[in-house]
């Protein structure tokens, strides 16, 4: 009986759930996005989104932590250097699971794990984007005209060409 146990053992032994899931964690903070089935990305991303919340302080210690679970230098250089201070505002909810639909070979459910941040395609301009509030629509045109009221104004000087209008006048005569 399973009672009282939580999370998805996977079919595995403990030791082989662990080499999977650092594996598959390491892929993913390289890659920023990896394909696989739906029950691995839902332990997966039990399994990396603590670590991505201890790699937004980068102090000595929370790199040993990162690296004990990931066992990969390179994959600890990459999500210290590149994607932590991307994710420093975040709160949580750094990765997205998106199903693709069915395996051809055993129909097993498959899916699509990415860090949100990385996906240019849903958040084409973040930086941008940062503002949402928004003031009435009265408010505004009335600002902007009272802006425009206050304003010195600027005379306009046009000069008309007087060599063409001599010209014609000229051609005109002759004729």
């Amino acid at each position: 009986m399973r009672h009282g146990k939580k999370f998805n053992h996977l079919g595995r032994t403990a030791s082989h759930r662990s080499a999977l899931l650092s594996n598959m964690a390491c892929s993913l903070i390289e890659h920023k996005r990896i394909n696989t089935t739906v029950a691995k990305a839902k332990a997966l991303r039990v399994y990396v989104e603590p670590l991505l919340t201890k790699a937004k302080e980068d102090t000595t210690h929370n790199r040993r932590i990162v690296f004990s679970y990931l066992q990969s230098k390179e994959a600890v250089t990459e999500l210290f250097r590149s994607v932590a201070p991307k994710i420093a505002e975040r709160n949580g909810g750094y990765t997205r699971i998106i199903k693709t639909g069915f395996r051809q070979g055993d129909a097993a459910d498959m899916a699509l794990i990415e860090l949100v941040d990385f996906n240019e395609l849903y958040n084409p301009n973040a930086d941008e984007k940062k503002t949402t509030r928004r003031s009435r629509r009265a408010t505004t045109t009335a600002k902007k005209e009272a802006v425009v009221a206050d304003a010195p104004k600027v005379e306009e000087k046009v000069e008309e060409p007087k060599a063409e209008a001599t010209d014609s006048t000229e051609e005109k005569t002759a004729e």
